[in-house]
């Protein structure tokens, strides 16, 4: 309650800070402020978009913050780099800048042979070991947020670049696309709206274990998800609630729109549980 209140009063003093920033180069700012549930909801979830498309194309900056006055810590977006990443995922965006204290990536962070790392293809257990103590004393999450952000971005086929704010005309060189921090590459496959929503904006309600067939026929196939295909389920979800999909070692491997509720899966056998049109695989 107490860091509610302080968000309650620090809201207001930090955009009357960027209305007098923004109107000396007399450009209109706006708040929009956001809690999970906004983006979770379908139908809030278009209307965020919508209003935040509306103001863009009257040249308006939207400057977005968690409503951190409302949001239950249980559903909270969590750091302003995920947030940023679910807002570039939501409208889709052409690219995700990410602005720090360090120039970016760095190999040996710390040490006298730190190296920037230029570029980025895939985050794998190597490059999460990069960000292991680049945590700042003035942020959330430190570097490891960063890398979170980067893979839903990547994910929903959207490059996202990390640099130094405190590099004078730092913005303008990522515009002119001039070598600065470093640069993560865009997935291949870039997902639909629906399916960006399902994957990103939801606190999954519980989970479907597959076998081995099921998994197959989802990754490889495409194919919707059958009854016979799982093993038992955990968590007490509704219809219409999104699950995790998980094999039988219990490895997240997709994500979907459940069609029945875990009471209601034995009552429906055979049936497709998880339509293929409503299903992502991670």
């Amino acid at each position: 309650e107490e860091l509610q209140a302080c968000a309650a009063v620090g809201q207001s003093r930090l955009m009357a800070v960027y209305q007098e920033l923004f109107a000396a180069h007399e450009i209109q700012a706006a708040q929009v402020l956001l809690t999970h549930a906004d983006l979770q909801d379908h139908d809030r979830h278009l209307n965020a978009r919508n209003t935040l498309m509306a103001l863009l194309a009257r040249g308006v900056v939207p400057v977005i913050n968690e409503n951190d006055a409302v949001s239950f810590t249980e559903l909270t977006v969590g750091d302003n780099d995920k947030l940023s990443a679910l807002v570039a995922a939501l409208l889709p965006a052409d690219l995700l800048v990410l602005l720090t204290t360090a120039e970016g990536l760095v190999r040996n962070f710390g040490k006298g042979n730190a190296k920037l790392v230029p570029t980025v293809k895939k985050i794998d257990a190597a490059t999460r070991k990069l960000a292991g103590g680049t945590q700042s004393s003035t942020s959330v999450g430190g570097m490891a947020s960063k890398l979170k952000a980067a893979e839903i971005v990547m994910r929903a086929g959207i490059p996202m670049l990390i640099g130094n704010g405190m590099q004078r005309g730092v913005l303008a060189k990522v515009l002119a696309a001039e070598a600065v921090g470093t640069f993560f590459l865009p997935g291949e496959a870039k997902l639909k709206g629906r399916k960006r929503w399902i994957a990103f904006f939801h606190h999954p309600q519980g989970s479907m274990v597959v076998d081995d067939g099921a998994k197959a026929a989802l990754r490889e196939r495409g194919m919707s998800l059958l009854a016979p295909g799982v093993m038992e389920c955990e968590g007490d979800f509704e219809a219409g609630d999104v699950v995790r999909i998980c094999d039988r070692h219990g490895t997240e491997f997709a994500q979907g729109v459940a069609k029945y509720s875990r009471a209601a899966m034995e009552e429906n056998p055979g049936k497709v549980v998880v339509h293929r049109d409503h299903l992502v695989v991670l």
